[in-house]
C-alpha cells in the first residue's frame, strides 16, 4: 500500500510541478515582453537583458503563487482510476453509490475543497514545526527571513503524500480499492 500511495504522489507531484512552473514562466514571459514592447522595445544590450530578467523574476513567483492553485484544482483529476501498484482511488457521486468512470471538474468541487482544506492543515503543521526548528537551531529571528514560495511549494509537496494517505478518512467519496 505504501508503494501505491508513493507513485500516486510521484505522478501526482510531478504533474503539479510542470504544470505550475511552465504555466508561471508561459504568462511571466507575456508579461516581460508586454513591458518591453510598451516601453518602446529597445534595442537589446546587456543591460536591456539584465532588466527584462529581472522583470521576469519578479513576477515569476507572483504568478507562480496563482498557477499552483490552478494544477492543485487540475492535477486532482488524473489522480482517480488509474491503477498504481495494484490499488486505485476511484471517486463515487454525491450520493455515495454510483462510481464515476470519468471524472470531471465539476465532480472535484467538493472532494477538492476538503482536500485543500487537509493540505492547508498540514502545510500549518509543517510550519509550527518548521518556526519551533528555526528558534532553535538557526540565526534567524522569525518566519518571514526565510520563508517564500519555494518553501511553501516543498511543504505542499510533502503535504500532499500525507494528504493522500488521509484522503479517503476525510472524504467519504473517495475511496481506495484494488485493480
Amino acid at each position: 500500500m505504501s508503494k501505491f500511495y508513493f507513485f500516486l504522489w510521484l505522478r501526482w507531484s510531478t504533474r503539479l510541478t510542470l504544470g505550475s512552473i511552465i504555466l508561471a514562466s508561459i504568462l511571466s514571459l507575456f508579461i516581460t515582453l508586454y513591458i518591453y514592447i510598451s516601453q518602446g522595445m529597445a534595442a537589446l544590450s546587456s543591460e536591456v537583458t539584465s532588466a527584462l530578467m529581472d522583470v521576469f523574476v519578479f513576477w515569476f513567483p507572483i504568478i507562480w503563487s496563482f498557477t499552483l492553485l490552478l494544477a492543485l484544482f487540475r492535477g486532482l483529476k488524473y489522480i482517480f482510476n488509474v491503477c498504481i501498484a495494484g490499488y486505485k482511488l476511484h471517486l463515487y457521486s454525491c450520493n455515495g453509490k454510483e462510481l464515476l468512470e470519468e471524472v470531471g471538474y465539476g465532480d472535484l468541487v467538493k472532494v477538492w475543497r476538503k482536500w485543500f482544506m487537509l493540505i492547508i492543515w498540514l502545510v500549518g503543521s509543517f510550519m509550527v514545526l518548521s518556526l519551533i526548528f528555526t528558534y532553535m537551531f538557526t540565526s534567524y529571528s522569525g518566519v518571514f527571513e526565510w520563508f517564500n514560495i519555494y518553501w511553501l511549494f516543498a511543504f505542499l509537496l510533502v503535504s500532499g503524500y500525507f494528504s493522500f494517505m488521509l484522503m479517503t478518512t476525510r472524504c467519504k467519496r473517495v475511496k481506495v480499492v484494488k485493480c
